[in-house]
């Protein structure tokens, strides 16, 4: 019969199975031989009486209930370890990798200066940071902490708001010298406006008239998807651009563009901190989380 610690390490290599999506690689970073990771999930899905993983020569996929099943029993394995060395005395601080998940545009000025002082700070600590605008799902990706800029669905994820983002109008000098200003959202249909082809609804730009949210239909004789291309031709003074204030700030206190319609602006959209539910989250997700909420005061923006 296997003993609790033998079980805490096919649940660990499950874990890494899940997450690298490969046995050797799991075998890699346990280091573990190939075949003893092998032995531990064989050993864990005779005990669960299910089989958790697809296997083949290349790859390594979890089944639908694996999926379930990784999902409940990471945060315990981790809240296990984390028990075992504050018992043992030997917890000085977060340690380990910690996997970070963050929008495109944001990532870069926003959480790398922070993730350098978690760094600094906690010498043991490593950080994988993923750049993405998609909504990933944290337990398949094996993602610890989650930045999101959106209205938070119901999920059984833990969250902390870290605040919220404005979004603007915005154009330049030149553009207003020649065509004026609108003071209205309807008056956007008499002025050049340059759309984001991509999202759910291109040309439709969010307001908050007479108290409610309404859609104003705009359209212009350039468009793209790229925001560096429309922020360029805003300055060049082609039209109105539509934005989070964040992406642009850089332009508005360099006196490159200017921002109109500030009090029909929609309802701030919120920014949170999300990961995976645990009755007590790892140290290093604590501690990183700590720290956004410190550094990241976007209120303002």
């Amino acid at each position: 019969m296997r003993d609790n610690m033998s079980r805490l390490e096919d649940l660990e290599a499950f874990i890494h199975i899940a997450e690298s999506g490969s046995l050797t690689r799991a075998a890699t970073r346990l280091n573990r031989s190939l075949q003893a990771v092998s032995r531990s999930l064989t050993s864990l899905e005779v005990d669960v009486g299910l089989q958790l993983v697809h296997r083949t020569t290349r790859h390594s996929a979890l089944s639908e209930a694996g999926q379930a099943f990784y999902r409940r029993v990471k945060p315990a394995v981790l809240e296990i370890r984390e028990a075992q060395l504050e018992a043992a005395g030997r917890r000085t601080g977060p340690s380990g990798i910690l996997r970070v998940g963050a929008p495109m545009l944001f990532g870069p000025d926003f959480l790398v200066p922070i993730v350098a002082e978690y760094i600094e700070s906690y010498p043991q600590a490593e950080v994988d940071l993923s750049l993405t605008d998609a909504f990933v799902d944290l337990a398949s990706k094996g993602i610890d902490v989650v930045v999101r800029i959106a209205d938070l669905p119901d999920s059984n994820l833990q969250s902390k708001r870290l605040g919220a983002l404005r979004r603007v109008v915005f154009g330049a000098p030149s553009y207003f010298a020649r065509n004026g200003r609108p003071e209205h959202p309807a008056e956007l249909r008499q002025h050049a406006c340059i759309v984001r082809t991509i999202g759910n609804r291109p040309g439709q730009w969010a307001f908050q008239i007479d108290g409610k949210r309404r859609m104003v239909g705009v359209r212009g004789s350039f468009r793209s998807n790229a925001m560096a291309a429309i922020y360029s031709a805003v300055r060049s003074g082609l039209g109105l651009g539509y934005s989070p204030l964040w992406q642009i700030r850089h332009l508005v206190d360099a006196g490159q563009v200017e921002i109109v319609l500030q009090e029909f602006e929609p309802k701030p959209v919120p920014i949170h901190a999300l990961w995976q539910e645990s009755t007590r989250p790892p140290a290093k997700v604590r501690a990183f989380v700590d720290l956004l909420a410190m550094r990241l005061r976007l209120d303002d923006l």
